[in-house]
């Protein structure tokens, strides 16, 4: 018998679960030079907890959250 966990999962939440959204990846630059570690701590945990934040957030309404839902590349080059 099949039974749905009634778990929701949205784009964003999918890079979340991989560790390849935009949070992560900075702490992972962070992390991995060396000059960064040190003078950046805060930064690297502001972005663990945008990381909790975004998943509460489609935890709670099944949706991304606005921020990161509506957000769009500005190219300003030209």
């Amino acid at each position: 018998m099949y039974r749905e966990e009634g778990t929701t999962t949205t784009p964003f939440d999918m890079l979340l679960l991989n560790d390849l959204d935009r949070f992560h990846l900075v702490a992972d630059v962070i992390d991995r030079v060396p000059s960064l570690g040190a003078r950046h701590a805060a930064l690297r945990q502001h972005m663990l907890d945008e990381r909790l934040r975004c998943r509460a957030h489609t935890r709670c309404t099944g949706t991304d959250a606005p921020d990161v839902r509506d957000w769009h590349w500005r190219d300003e080059s030209y």
